[in-house]
């Protein structure tokens, strides 16, 4: 993938298994999310009117932490080249975790607290690392809340005691649509060496995709007689569709390699930087 893709939290990597642990589900008539703290913080399944909308633990043989459920991207998303990017005229290099590159940040591999919860929403709580897995720490946080036939899914990252740089996003594992609307304005290159998003920005082409594109509209995904709608008020979108199982539909404030591309948001200690990611079935 381009853009995609029992130990102790710091030795999981990408690839390692990650199983779901103990599940909160949040509830309201027809809609319902799984949600597993302690596998990145992310959703293990959503149910609308009784179908499950996706790629669950297991299923395809999806049991890496990559590869399952829908999970937050933060505090970067898709990969970052080779690891290496600069930052206020210092060079930094974190840990290469997938083909030699760094990867959809480090919330998705660690366990989220609890903070808050009722029958209808969870808020969980991330402390970012300060070490060599992400040098400037902070703290990332999660709102997810079903309300009739909207999930609603915030994230928030914030600055604590250093400025530091941020992208972040959500990688939902959809199961495969029958059909996709997407009418994105223009799409990102990918280099050819790596297939890592790059600059400038070209004409749409046909897909399949596993590219980021920038995207100003609902997207809408056709399914087992439903529709859902995706909206967000991030402009930049990796769709990556190649698998014939799954759709990834991913909105993000950043393209991915975000550091390098000079399009990341920069926080001051004390700043928090949010965004929201609505899915509504009609």
């Amino acid at each position: 993938m381009a853009n995609d893709a029992g130990a102790t939290a710091d030795a999981i990597g990408p690839a390692s298994p990650m199983a779901p642990g103990p599940l909160l589900t949040i509830a309201d008539g027809d809609l319902s999310a799984d949600i597993a703290p302690e596998a990145g913080g992310r959703i293990a399944q959503i149910r609308w009117d009784g179908v499950e909308q996706l790629v669950g633990h297991g299923e395809h043989g999806a049991t890496a932490a990559i590869a399952w459920g829908s999970y937050a991207m933060v505090p970067w998303v898709g990969r970052i080249r080779r690891g290496r990017f600069g930052f206020e005229g210092r060079p930094y290099t974190l840990p290469a975790s997938f083909e030699g590159h760094s990867i959809h940040g480090v919330g998705y591999l660690l366990p989220w607290q609890v903070a808050e919860q009722s029958t209808r929403h969870v808020v969980l709580e991330l402390a970012l690392p300060n070490d060599e897995r992400w040098p400037f720490g902070g703290v990332a946080g999660q709102r997810i809340e079903v309300d009739g036939r909207r999930l609603t899914m915030t994230l928030s990252t914030t600055a604590v005691e250093h400025a530091m740089p941020v992208a972040m996003g959500w990688h939902p594992w959809f199961r495969k649509p029958d059909r996709l609307e997407f009418e994105p304005d223009a799409m990102y290159s990918r280099d050819v060496a790596d297939g890592i998003t790059a600059l400038p920005l070209q004409a749409v082409r046909p897909g399949p995709w596993d590219d980021c594109f920038v995207n100003r509209r609902e997207v809408v995904l056709h399914r087992a007689g439903q529709r859902l709608r995706l909206a967000c008020e991030c402009s930049d979108w990796v769709v990556y569709d190649e698998p014939g199982f799954a759709t990834c539909v991913e909105p993000q404030t950043a393209p991915p390699d975000a550091f390098n591309l000079g399009l990341g948001l920069t926080l001051q200690p004390g700043e928090t930087a949010s965004a929201r990611y609505v899915l509504a079935w009609d």
